[in-house]
């Protein structure tokens, strides 16, 4: 990390996509790396917080990265919307972190970066050294899933970032009942971006096609197996207690398939719980701390 704070660093996928990630810390610091992923629609801004305390903490400074995935924040966009997959972006995610040589690494993942984790945990478990799951688990809410579907991709267009606040605080105010103005606009700034003298969402809006094909009248298939495929390394799962998308039943039975599971409800938040508080930011590095004494022996391509 540079005086003036993260640093941007752009890496081929395996089709030859440009991917972007953002670096915290040293590569040589000596606390287990941390690797960020973001929501279906999010970027590696929504982890500035987190990642800037864990990658200067004075006691224990580690590497961070996050991660764009293709077609959000500053990655590439894909012409292929298909290709906005789960298979794929898993692919992706391995790319990024092989060329940066940060594996293992403990994980944070929000919603669909939760998944990710998961499925790289089947895939490649000594990859993972912990597990932070940020409002998702193996049972998804049909309720949750269907509220994303109504907007992503369909955002008005606002003309100022007061204006996009604005958009944002009418449609997730439910959700976060207590953010204030400046808590908005801030949601604002990380959600749309300037383009051509407009704003325009930090997303490329064909992610909307991802969900076109889920039918929400049958449940979810559940990622039980995945979940289960971490046993072998510490888990905290944080819930925003105002969350439609993980209930609190699936935390129960999260916790009764592994009773060493930690877990964290954020009051007054919902789906996903915005990690930017000092005292979870404290509660996260303190269990990210004790994942170093567990870490399995790093993995090389």
């Amino acid at each position: 990390m540079s005086a003036s704070g993260p640093v941007s660093t752009f890496i081929s996928a395996p089709d030859g996509l440009r991917l972007h990630a953002r670096c915290y810390g040293r590569a040589s610091a000596p606390g287990t790396p941390v690797v960020c992923l973001p929501g279906l629609a999010r970027t590696t801004e929504d982890f500035d917080r987190l990642a800037t305390a864990l990658s200067g903490d004075a006691s224990r400074p580690r590497r961070v990265v996050a991660l764009d995935y293709r077609g959000r924040g500053l990655s590439d966009y894909d012409r292929d919307p298909a290709k906005y997959s789960f298979n794929v972006e898993l692919a992706d995610a391995l790319a990024v972190l092989t060329a940066l040589d940060c594996m293992p690494a403990i994980f944070v993942g929000t919603s669909r970066g939760g998944i990710l984790t998961m499925l790289l945990g089947a895939m490649r478990p000594t990859a993972i050294a912990g597990v932070v799951l940020n409002d998702i688990g193996p049972v998804i809410e049909p309720k949750g899933l269907m509220r994303i579907k109504g907007y992503v991709g369909k955002l008005p267009e606002p003309r100022t970032y007061e204006e996009g606040a604005e958009i944002l605080r009418r449609l997730f105010d439910a959700q976060f009942p207590k953010l204030g103005p400046d808590d908005w606009l801030a949601y604002a700034r990380r959600s749309f971006r300037e383009e051509n003298g407009r704003l325009k969402p930090n997303y490329d809006v064909k992610l909307a096609k991802t969900m076109e094909g889920v039918d929400f009248d049958k449940p979810l298939p559940a990622l039980w197996t995945a979940f289960d495929a971490l046993g072998h390394v510490p888990m905290m799962v944080i819930r925003g207690a105002n969350s439609d998308l993980l209930s609190a039943e699936t935390v129960l039975a999260m916790q009764a398939r592994r009773k060493s599971l930690e877990t964290i409800e954020v009051p007054d938040q919902g789906h996903a719980p915005l990690l930017a508080e000092a005292a979870l930011i404290g509660r996260i590095a303190d269990f990210i701390g004790r994942c170093d004494r567990v870490v399995p022996e790093r993995v090389h391509a």
